[in-house]
């Protein structure tokens, strides 16, 4: 059991999903938390092996965690594990490659990046029982994608240079948030947005409201991790070697929320919570 301690923190290459990928485990917590306090307990490395597991993301009814797993087959799919059974479990099987997992908003179906057998990148969209290919959506070069709502889509363009842009689903059209975003990007709201820039100091995270057509500048920060969590308690989380930090708006700061090292957790590179915040998620690269 880890309790909640807040200290203060003194304050691109190419992205392709087929590069060389690291060796990394997942680790899932639960939460027990009140008005008082907020403690992580009943760490759990669910995967515990060499080799990648990693992209996680919390079906809708936080009974599941879909990830990506790459075995000695050196094959690409999507695993679940099942948390109330503690089993890992195959989801795909397929002689294409399946990344970043996630359910929709109000919907059985599995979205996922497929690189295709023209080498093509676009998002799938997969039966939740069965896994079968239901369709997809046409753009092109997909890296990652998240969504604002169930007709709004955001996507990292894997273009020269890579972009972040906003898909609309009723009336099939994009447009462009920005140039060489960081990887990750998480919805606010259902018309707000938080994403970040990176240069060779800082990464700057932005605001983007979509009824205003607007961006505003909200943080920076000097970590090097490419991931973000927005969250309803804590509002911009990022993570930082094994630390996962909590941005202080009111005075420009940031302060460490989760100390993970007694864990042997070295680098977290992702890290998720369920939508009922009873489960944290983190991927430790080995």
């Amino acid at each position: 059991m880890i309790k909640l301690k807040l200290f203060t923190f003194l304050s691109i290459s190419n992205i392709v999903l087929m590069a060389q990928l690291p060796n990394s485990d997942l680790w899932l917590f639960s939460i027990k938390s009140s008005k008082e306090n907020f403690e992580l307990k009943n760490p759990l490395n669910i995967n515990n092996r060499e080799g990648y597991d990693n992209q996680p993301s919390f079906s809708e009814d936080g009974k599941k965690l879909f990830y990506v797993s790459i075995k000695e087959d050196k094959q690409s799919d999507i695993y679940f594990y099942d948390i109330k059974k503690k089993q890992n479990l195959r989801f795909t099987n397929t002689t294409e490659s399946e990344y970043s997992p996630t359910q929709g908003p109000n919907s059985e179906l599995i979205s996922t990046v497929i690189v295709e057998k023209d080498s093509a990148q676009r998002i799938h969209l997969l039966n939740g029982k069965s896994a079968h290919d239901d369709g997809k959506f046409e753009m092109d070069s997909v890296g990652y994608f998240s969504y604002l709502n169930t007709d709004t889509l955001v996507y990292y363009k894997l273009t020269e240079p890579h972009t972040l842009k906003i898909f609309i689903k009723s009336n099939q059209t994009d447009f462009l948030i920005c140039h060489r975003p960081i990887r990750g990007f998480k919805a606010i709201n259902r018309h707000c947005l938080l994403y970040g820039i990176k240069d060779s100091l800082l990464t700057t995270y932005f605001k983007y409201d979509f009824l205003l057509g607007r961006a505003y500048r909200y943080a920076q920060s000097s970590a090097q991790s490419e991931d973000l969590v927005w969250h309803p308690i804590f509002g911009l989380l990022i993570s930082d070697k094994a630390t996962i930090l909590k941005y202080i708006p009111e005075t420009s700061t940031w302060l460490v929320l989760f100390d993970l090292s007694p864990f042997g957790i070295k680098k977290i590179t992702r890290f998720t919570f369920d939508k009922k915040n009873n489960y944290l998620v983190v991927v430790n690269n080995l």
